[in-house]
């Protein structure tokens, strides 16, 4: 398959594999399902089609129809599927329409959402629960039925069979962002989800790995509003970018982290499992597990409130109040 501004490869590193992208009309995964097509995967391009990034509006068929179109257009293999990942029968649903179009699954990108912002005093129960089941839960429902079909093919085989996960998490989780407490709540979920699939299914031959991207999307369209528009970069070269449109690439563009998932869908990132990487604009960045950072023990049988403070009390003394778990330090990563 070959697509305006990119070079045809000579050797597709995802030939003969099948892919499901959710949320891929648009955005992100519109560019990561056009990428995994590039690199030779047929795919299944899912998106409920939803006009409102908060889920507001009536359903369509068309966001996903146009990508798939696109693909098929530039001789690759494209299905598409509009329904809603967060309902449990709908995924199952999705899964078993690749199996059927194109006979097996390989990779599956979880990236649907929406946006409800609120400060936590603010937020009503529905702009928490919605938000947490497109995301959380619907990563949990395709991984579900993905996970169960790889496992299922394993044991028939007796052997490990080429599973691919890559979920969507987000800078919010890591950052603590505060006008979003659902948002980074799910996504901190997501992160869980992850690791705990990864070490699940690597005795099945199945890795999954998350992703935190930085990009300009319909969802964050307000967020980055005038910065670092395309042209900002002092030499930035005039280029055909994916579409046909001339002109420098944004750096924010969400071409810049679609090629991260092609490399972790394919045959190459096979020992990369449970990880968690930053990816935006020419930089991806690897993040470490948490580390202790100190270490107490109780000098009789158990901790007293007393001693607890003559510990602990110290330990924080003198911290800045804004620093916390969350790892703010990440939003100033760049590319260099």
């Amino acid at each position: 398959m070959s697509l305006p501004g990119l070079p045809r490869l000579p050797v597709l590193p995802l030939e003969g594999r099948v892919a499901v992208v959710t949320g891929a009309g648009r955005g992100l995964g519109r560019a990561e399902a056009l990428e995994l097509a590039r690199l030779g995967a047929a795919v299944v391009v899912n998106d409920y089609g939803q006009p409102g990034r908060d889920g507001s509006g009536d359903a369509s068929a068309a966001p996903a129809e146009e990508v798939a179109a696109e693909i098929r257009a530039a001789g690759g293999r494209a299905l598409a599927h509009n329904g809603d990942v967060a309902d449990h029968e709908q995924a199952r649903e999705l899964v078993e329409s690749a199996i059927a179009e194109f006979g097996q699954l390989d990779i599956l990108v979880n990236n649907a959402g929406i946006l409800r912002d609120r400060m936590v005093f603010s937020m009503s129960e529905d702009e928490w629960d919605s938000v947490i089941r497109v995301h959380l839960k619907g990563h949990f429902n395709t991984t579900h039925f993905a996970s169960a079909y790889w496992r299922a093919r394993s044991k028939a085989a007796d052997a490990p069979v080429y599973g691919r996960i890559v979920n969507t998490s987000s800078e919010a989780f890591l950052a603590g962002s505060a006008g979003q407490p659902n948002y980074a709540a799910a996504k901190g979920g997501i992160v869980g989800l992850t690791t705990s699939t990864a070490l699940a299914l690597s005795k099945y031959g199945v890795t999954a790995n998350v992703i935190c991207p930085r990009a300009r999307t319909r969802m964050t369209a307000d967020v980055f509003a005038g910065y670092q528009e395309p042209g900002d970069r002092e030499g930035q070269g005039e280029r055909e970018n994916v579409g046909g449109r001339r002109g420098p690439l944004d750096p924010l563009a969400p071409e810049h982290v679609a090629p991260l998932v092609g490399y972790l869908a394919s045959p190459a990132a096979a020992h990369v499992n449970g990880q968690l990487l930053v990816v935006h604009g020419g930089m991806v960045a690897v993040v470490e597990r948490p580390r202790v950072a100190a270490k107490f023990d109780t000098k009789q049988e158990a901790f007293t409130y007393d001693e607890l403070d003559a510990l602990l009390t110290p330990h924080y003394a003198g911290r800045p109040p804004g620093q916390t778990f969350a790892a703010a330090e990440v939003l100033a990563l760049r590319h260099e």
